[in-house]
């Protein structure tokens, strides 16, 4: 609403300055108040279980990635195979795939754009990913192979496609992951959640708020510490026991 108040605005403004109009009626429009969302995440016991009970279902990738890199939905499903420089071990983030409704049916939206400047950004291709990322592949292979002239051609720079080459749909992810975790008993959480499932064990394992914040592809560190403030007011007050049980020891000398 404030996105769409702010557009609105805009174009009154410019109206009122060209004495097009006598007022800015949006100016006489009360805002919403924002609810800030607070992310629900899975500790590491969690996703370790997570990890084992999705092991060979088509949601594996997916919350493979969105746990051990915090990749949003769309940038889990637009990774392409160019953006993967094994020799450099690097992975670029710089493609998303959306899912829209236009005149009530269902498309999906490729773009070379990421969601903000800051989102489009390099990680680290550790070497347990690498693995599973080569053994997709020679699945792929196999799967083009195996089925000729009736695998999709479409996606072939993809990562991230079913058996017979046709993209994962966004709608998919979120309703697969939901019937997953609770076919297996598990906690309920989005899938956005497994990002904030990574930020918050980053942050718990020490790394600093602006690492965080540029793996994340957050715009600014500020932002990350605002959404992760729970995160980090652990981290104070563990920090604060141990430098009271540190004074308590020179104390006992």
């Amino acid at each position: 609403v404030k996105h769409r108040h702010a557009n609105i605005h805009k174009a009154f403004a410019y109206a009122y300055k060209t004495d097009l109009i006598q007022s800015n009626p949006a100016d006489k429009v009360e805002l919403p108040k924002i609810e800030k969302y607070s992310g629900q995440f899975y500790n590491q016991k969690q996703i370790e279980n997570l990890i084992r009970v999705v092991k060979g279902d088509p949601i594996e990738f997916g919350v493979i990635t969105a746990s051990f890199y915090g990749l949003r939905r769309s940038e889990v499903l637009g990774l392409k195979w160019d953006a993967i420089d094994f020799e450099n071990k690097t992975i670029t983030i710089r493609h998303t795939v959306h899912e829209v409704t236009i005149d009530g049916k269902t498309r999906i939206v490729a773009s070379d754009t990421t969601k903000t400047k800051s989102s489009y950004r390099s990680l680290p291709l550790v070497k347990p990913f690498e693995e599973i990322l080569l053994k997709m592949k020679r699945e792929q292979e196999e799967n083009k192979r195996l089925c000729g002239r009736c695998y999709c051609q479409d996606y072939l720079d993809y990562i991230y496609v079913n058996q017979i080459g046709e993209i994962v749909k966004p709608g998919f992810v979120t309703a697969h992951f939901s019937a997953v975790l609770k076919a297996n008993n598990l906690p309920h959480i989005r899938f956005h959640d497994l990002r904030h499932s990574y930020a918050v064990a980053s942050i718990k394992n020490g790394d600093d708020i602006k690492t965080v914040q540029e793996n994340l592809g957050h715009a600014t560190a500020a932002f990350t510490l605002d959404v992760y403030v729970h995160a980090t007011n652990q981290m104070k007050k563990a920090s604060a026991d141990r430098m009271e049980q540190y004074i308590q020891n020179l104390q006992g000398e």
